[in-house]
């Protein structure tokens, strides 16, 4: 039997590494000199190729040709690769805790596309994790299974209203899923489990 014993308080997902990571970018007031503004434009774009192009046929000309008339070869790879301001990983692994860094290591990919295809899946899941934090921090104190499960379906109705996006990289899950996860579970699931979880979620969903 459950008892108030066994609930524990609700984690603060609100500010996890991937969360002040977006605050930061996106709360820039001035639109015109806003990177994130300029994020957006290639997360649409990709978001919108990945639905009717297979991801191993993207290549940054096609995405920039999408992203018109904004896109150009410099403001892509501001966005994504090597040398690209404010990504996500860095962020990680600048957060220095071995969680953050066993994810960013997870979530490391080999080229400039993949990447932007990773960080254009937590700027389309934003709104469904969203209205998943403010659920389940009106709820109050709860079992972590039950925050797993919030976690779980905020994730899967954002795969059924976006199929491709979410099936593209073999499935893998929004970033900021998996971190959440990992800190519902407070340390005790790695990276590479919950995010194979999350993973093996989405591919029995779509």
């Amino acid at each position: 039997m459950t008892t108030l014993a066994h609930l524990t308080a609700t984690p603060d997902l609100s500010n996890t590494v991937v969360s002040r990571w977006h605050r930061r970018l996106s709360a820039n007031p001035t639109a015109k000199r806003s990177h994130w503004r300029t994020k957006t434009i290639y997360f649409r774009a990709v978001s919108t190729l990945v639905a009717g192009t297979p991801v191993a046929q993207l290549t940054w000309k096609s995405i920039v040709e999408a992203a018109a008339p904004h896109g150009s070869r410099s403001t892509f790879y501001e966005v994504a690769g090597a040398h690209a301001r404010h990504p996500l990983i860095e962020a990680l692994i600048g957060d220095n805790r071995m969680d953050s860094i066993q994810l960013a290591l997870y979530y490391r990919r080999p080229d400039a596309v993949a990447q932007l295809i990773d960080e254009a899946k937590v700027w389309s899941y934003w709104p469904y994790r969203e209205r998943m934090i403010d659920a389940v921090t009106s709820a109050g104190p709860a079992l972590p299974d039950a925050l797993e499960a919030e976690v779980t379906s905020a994730m899967l109705k954002w795969a059924r209203a976006n199929p491709q996006l979410a099936a593209a990289l073999n499935h893998a899950p929004p970033v900021c899923a998996v971190e959440d996860l990992m800190l519902i579970r407070n340390g005790r699931l790695a990276a590479v489990r919950a995010a194979n979880h999350l993973t093996e979620r989405l591919r029995r969903a779509a």
